[in-house]
């Protein structure tokens, strides 16, 4: 047999669940309680103290009889009424006296006289008239026999069962009640649910966000009072969302509405975070992310809750229509009649049940309990189907706090924060704290300023190869106000920063002139836009999207150079437009790196001052170049990687054109070359990684070209028309199959750097060695087996590289190249080491002359 506490164990949850556990839930707990109080008590009573006392119903033909002794003497086998009560009470506690049943036929007085002797006949007629009750002649066995007949025959058996049914009904209503947080895939998400809501409402972050809004109300209502007159000017106060003014569109973007004439005012802080309670709160953020991703899905537990809430109020029901009819059949007295003449000698009883009355009075309170049940399940639908509980609204939240963008919810979640108001509201608002962004990115803020003092900036400062002061930042949360305190950085990179914001602060950096944005929409207040505007030199965007450039790009008056770098074409080859560039009046250098099939048409809004443009496309072939046209002020033009087979067309229009790039592109014949000598100034043409196979003669065309680069391609001779380019300085025709330097290569009595590394060139020609000012000689990864002696011709040289080739020895008279050193001689070790010893101190010397290679 189990405990009543075995049984209750049923309805216990954790106490932590008890949040989500509304006042008809708990009602109707303690209601489930009391009825399996009602089941445990009936159930007892009914083992130790129920039964039924039964005595035959006496006819006039049915009499006692004499059964004569061995003796002769007459005896009386009687059972007396009085005699069965007393042995009952032996057996049983009765809540009452119980009535004395009298028999409705009494024994004839005659017909038993007749048995007995005549001489005690006196004596038989006053022992009759003493005696209670009537003689029935049934023994102990009998009488205990026909009671557990008629206890199974005679009563109801509701009367049996009673207390087994209510404990069986309670128990289905417990597990009914309880089984959301019991069943498995809704058991951990209620759990974790749980967990999560205890430790926002507990974190010392949802305190502080809470305060500083009441804190921001005070502090705007004093305000209001006090007016602002004494704070400075170009300070944006207004950090609320709203529409743009019609002087600084590119707010449209950034999200924030400026004002360039009213005063910031900054809160300040109620409470300050410690590391721990920061890292916490952020941890915090993350999981509800999680968890709102995860719930926000499916309705599983709004379906269970409907499920089992059905379930109760459909067995509510069912108990009430099948108990109350049973109210009635529950008496004292039941008349009995068993097939057991032939056994006991009596065809008829009347029995007694001693529990009658209070089981009759324990089942009216168990309809009454659940009668009182019943009616709370239907408030429970009621409540269920009244609004919709699939959807949670925290207006009220956003309303009464600062943060306006705590977003609305649905489904499981949205059930749960339902549950979670039924018990208190306060947890649901401390809740909404950790699903604004707004709340989020301030306490990022507030980790990232404690983390990201100056003193560590300082630290992450280094020179770059312009010999700027540069700070990159990268991967963090925000920019920390730090940043704006390092008044002489030049250059500030910010990368992977999804929620960086400039502040007025950035109008100290005056040193600030170029500024990196890689995958980093950041915002910009007023005031930092019209320092931005004013001071910004050069800027470098990076994006996946083009709609994260920031609006304020492009109204950047002042900006000189542009470098944009993402995806400005869709699947469909359609372009994606940029903004309009007109507002950059002082643009000069604009670079793009994308996917590009033709020159974005916005570009043209510069065209009149731009003088360098840079396009380096990812293999996408650049199909329309007609926009080049309009570009007659570009000095540097670089096509790179736009799978182009031939030069293009609206290049020979750019009469200003000094510098062409077409680097990596599918270039098979250059025979157009010979439209170039329209080109005037152009002094460097870089052909580069292509699949060149022949330079044609009309090369000398171009009589102002100073640099030639033709590496990387499928050239196998050099003709004699380069070598009439009197100005070149420089001659790339590395990585190549040239077998032979053309002795005309002495005329270019300019040329100063020349490279020929790995080609199939076994003799290097001695009028190479009339190139008196070559600086840089690339000869490796070639077949030469000696370097002639009059290498020593060539005075200014200071870079060699002989490296890869079949040489034997070194010629000694490399010590006569005065600004070679061995920093600048590419060469095996074992060869350096055949020098005389006095040529190897002197390239061993340390000079202060720069070395450039010209590349």
């Amino acid at each position: 047999m189990f405990t009543l506490a075995e049984v209750a164990s049923l309805n216990d949850i954790q106490p932590t669940y008890r949040i989500l556990k509304p006042w008809w839930d708990v009602f109707m707990d303690y209601l489930a309680v009391v009825m399996l109080m009602v089941a445990i008590f009936a159930g007892t009573m009914q083992l130790t103290k129920d039964q039924v006392v039964c005595l035959p119903v006496l006819h006039s033909t049915v009499n006692s009889k004499v059964q004569p002794d061995t003796s002769g003497k007459a005896d009386f086998t009687t059972v007396e009424t009085t005699t069965g009560q007393e042995e009952s009470s032996a057996r049983t506690v009765s809540l009452g006296s119980a009535p004395t049943v009298t028999p409705d036929i009494l024994l004839s007085r005659a017909t038993s006289s007749q048995y007995q002797p005549t001489e005690s006949g006196q004596e038989l007629k006053k022992e009759q008239k003493d005696s209670s009750g009537r003689k029935t002649n049934l023994d102990f066995q009998q009488y205990v026999f026909i009671n557990q007949m008629c206890y199974h025959l005679a009563l109801p058996w509701y009367s049996k069962y009673f207390p087994y049914l209510v404990l069986i009904h309670t128990i289905i209503l417990i597990v009914s009640s309880n089984f959301w947080f019991k069943y498995p895939k809704t058991c951990s998400k209620i759990e974790h649910f749980v967990s999560i809501l205890g430790k926002c409402f507990e974190s010392p972050w949802t305190t502080k966000a809470l305060s500083e809004t009441a804190c921001e109300d005070s502090e705007e209502n004093k305000q209001r009072l006090t007016g602002a007159q004494s704070l400075p000017k170009y300070v944006s106060t207004s950090s609320d969302e709203g529409s743009p003014s019609a002087s600084t569109p590119m707010i449209t973007k950034s999200g924030f509405k400026f004002s360039a004439d009213k005063p910031m005012i900054e809160i300040p802080s109620v409470t300050i975070l410690d590391k721990k309670d920061g890292e916490q709160a952020k941890a915090l953020f993350e999981k509800v992310r999680k968890f709102r991703a995860h719930v926000e899905d499916s309705d599983l537990i709004y379906k269970l809750y409907v499920g089992q809430t059905v379930i109760k109020t459909v067995k509510f029901i069912f108990i009430l229509c099948y108990t109350a009819n049973f109210v009635n059949t529950i008496s004292f007295e039941h008349i009995c009649s068993p097939k057991v003449e032939h056994l006991i000698g009596y065809t008829r009883f009347e029995c007694t049940h001693n529990m009658a009355y209070m089981l009759k009075k324990l089942l009216i309170s168990y309809i009454s309990l659940i009668c009182v049940y019943g009616f709370i399940c239907l408030y429970t639908l009621f409540w269920l189907f009244r609004i919709p509980l699939k959807e949670y609204s925290f207006e009220k939240v956003r309303e009464e706090s600062s943060f306006s963008d705590i977003p609305d919810v649905k489904n499981d979640f949205a059930f749960l924060l339902h549950m979670v108001d039924q018990y208190d509201q306060l947890y649901s608002k401390r809740f909404g704290v950790f699903l604004s962004e707004v709340s989020e990115n301030k306490l990022r803020g507030i980790s990232l300023n404690h983390e990201w003092t100056y003193e560590k900036l300082r630290q992450h400062v280094s020179r770059n190869a312009q010999d700027k002061q540069e700070l990159h930042l990268f991967m963090l949360s925000g920019v920390p106000d730090a940043v704006f305190d390092l008044t002489d950085l030049d250059v500030l990179k910010l990368e992977l920063i999804p929620e960086a914001k400039i502040t007025a602060k950035i109008s100290q950096m005056t040193n600030l002139q170029e500024l990196h944005l890689y995958h980093c929409p950041a915002k910009v207040e007023q005031t930092a836009f019209s320092f931005l505007r004013d001071h910004l030199r050069c800027l470098h965007v990076k994006f996946t999207d083009v709609a994260e450039i920031p609006a304020w790009v492009y109204l950047l008056k002042t900006l000189r150079e542009l470098y944009l770098i993402g995806n400005l074409n869709s699947e469909n080859n359609k372009m994606i437009g940029l903004e309009s560039l007109r507002e950059l009046r002082h643009l000069k250098i604009l670079h793009v790196k994308s996917n590009l099939t033709k020159i974005p048409p916005n570009i043209t809004d510069v065209a009149p001052h731009l003088t360098k443009l840079v396009i380096h496309n990812d293999g996408t072939k650049l199909v329309v170049l007609n926009s080049l046209k309009k570009m007659t002020n570009v000095a540097e033009l670089e096509l790179q990687n736009c799978e182009l087979e031939r030069i293009p067309h609206a290049i020979f229009s750019l009469s200003n054109l000094q510098e062409l790039d077409l680097k990596s592109n599918s270039i098979r014949t250059i025979e157009e070359i010979i439209s170039f000598q329209h080109l005037k100034r152009l002094t460097c043409l870089k052909l580069w990684h292509n699949k060149i196979v022949s330079i044609p003669s009309s090369i000398t065309h171009i009589k102002n070209l100073e640099s030639l680069y033709l590496s990387n391609n499928k050239l196998e001779t050099l003709p004699a028309a380069v070598f009439s380019l009197q100005k070149l300085r420089c001659l790339d025709v590395s990585y190549n199959s040239i077998a032979v330097i053309p002795v005309e290569i002495g005329l270019l009595q300019n040329l100063q750097h020349f490279h020929i590394t790995g080609n199939k060139v076994d003799v290097l020609p001695k009028q190479l060695f009339k190139c008196v000012k070559l600086r840089t000689l690339s000869l490796g990864q070639n077949c030469i087996t000696s370097i002639p002696d009059k290498v020593s011709q060539l005075l200014q040289l200071t870079y060699l590289e002989l490296k890869g080739n079949c040489l034997d020895r070194l010629p000694a008279m490399l010590g006569q190249c005065q600004l070679l050193r061995k920093s600048g001689l590419i060469v095996e070790d074992h060869l350096f080491d055949t020098l005389p010893s006095e040529v190897k101190e002197v390239l061993n010397q340390d000079t202060s002359i720069p070395f450039a290679n010209g590349i």
